[in-house]
């Protein structure tokens, strides 16, 4: 299947945020996922500036495709990064670093919640003890307090046009901030407030730092990675009603797989702890869960290639993805489902097996459609 003027693309920029209190292992992490080396040590604000990389998003099926098309190169989909500032009490009004670490969470689509779930004592908590359940209500409660901060300025930016010229829309808003008020100085983070389509809309016009979907990654030691510990269950007990996902996951065993040098040893270590397959990947799984992410290829002789795309997109959203001209004068799309294509080994034995179907714009992309865009600008 070729592919049209890939030197002009328009990729689906996917920015996680990896966020917690000082020395839970947010720079660990972040070594892990990006083969970089932010200074990573055993004193609060360690990391200052956020640090940024790019990692591919393992997808086997990828590799699948590579070795039937046999293409000049293989380009896997990418999620950008960013290991943010520890944060402490009273970020929402400066303290600390806090200006700087709302910021830079504002700019992310969605938040990696890193929390201590290990006790070592060579390893100094900024609290004193560990507590998962403290830490989180810490950072959540920063978090609140600025959006209240952001709602109250809204609210009264609102409430004078609603006032003065009985406009409709701004009374129906006005109503939401108070509500998205009140739920905020109960404690409670905007993401678990039930919203309609239209209310959901306008909050994510807000940009709320609260509104954004969390990851809580659980960081445990050695012993706690298969099956948790009470921290980890304490902590899925906090959020049960929050949307969230949760992960398990042991920073420093992730360190030490990515100091393997070989595919083969990182299995054997792998088989050696008991673990499928290393927690990174299962991370990556969850934020495209979170995000209602999915995959679709375009294979090649010059390239094969995985594409992001929110879970819905029609044919011609998917192909603005990679160029806004391909949506723009979007004709058809001819669509080989991933198995078949594995199953039947090329694109021609897929037409001869009529596995190949030409789609229109209301076809909805499925995860794994293997896809070829016909268009005329």
């Amino acid at each position: 299947m070729n592919i049209f003027a890939l030197h002009f693309l328009r990729i689906m920029a996917l920015k996680c945020g990896i966020v917690g209190l000082p020395n839970v292992g947010k720079s660990t992490l972040f070594n892990c996922l990006t083969n970089a080396e932010a200074q990573a040590a055993n004193f609060p604000f360690c990391t200052i500036e956020p640090n940024l990389g790019v990692i591919t998003v393992p997808d086997g099926r990828l590799n699948q495709l590579a070795d039937l098309v046999k293409p000049q190169k293989v380009l896997p989909t990418t999620i950008e990064i960013v290991d943010i500032a520890g944060l402490v009490k009273g970020a929402s009004k400066g303290e600390g670093l806090g200006n700087q670490f709302l910021s830079n969470i504002r700019e992310t689509d969605a938040i990696i919640h890193v929390l201590r779930c290990f006790e070592n004592p060579n390893v100094v908590h900024v609290d004193g003890s560990v507590d998962p359940i403290r830490d989180k209500e810490v950072i959540d409660t920063e978090l609140q307090l600025k959006d209240l901060e952001s709602i109250e300025k809204q609210l009264e930016k609102v409430a004078k046009v609603a006032k003065i010229g009985q406009d409709k829309e701004a009374i129906k808003q006005a109503a939401l901030l108070k509500a998205l008020k009140e739920h905020l100085e109960q404690g409670q983070s905007v993401r678990t407030y039930e919203t309609d389509e239209e209310q959901q809309e306008y909050i994510e016009s807000l940009f709320l730092l609260t509104s954004k979907p969390v990851l809580y990654l659980c960081n445990v030691d050695e012993q706690a990675v298969k099956n948790g510990n009470q921290h980890v269950e304490n902590v899925k007990n906090a959020v049960k009603n929050e949307k969230a996902e949760i992960l398990i996951i042991a920073a420093e065993i992730e360190a030490e797989i990515g100091q393997l040098e070989t595919e083969e040893d990182r299995k054997e270590f792998l088989g050696e702890m008991g673990l499928d397959e290393p927690g990174l990947n299962k991370l990556i799984k969850s934020a495209y869960k979170l995000l209602s992410l999915n995959t679709y290829f375009t294979a090649g002789e010059k390239e094969v290639r995985a594409w992001t795309i929110h879970e819905g997109y029609t044919a011609p959203q998917a192909a603005g993805v990679i160029h806004t001209d391909f949506e723009k004068g979007f004709i058809r799309a001819e669509v080989i489902q991933f198995n078949d294509f594995v199953a039947l080994g090329s694109e021609l034995a897929c037409k001869e097996a009529g596995k190949l179907s030409v789609e229109g714009k209301e076809y909805v992309v499925k995860d794994g459609d293997v896809m070829h865009f016909r268009f005329n600008v």
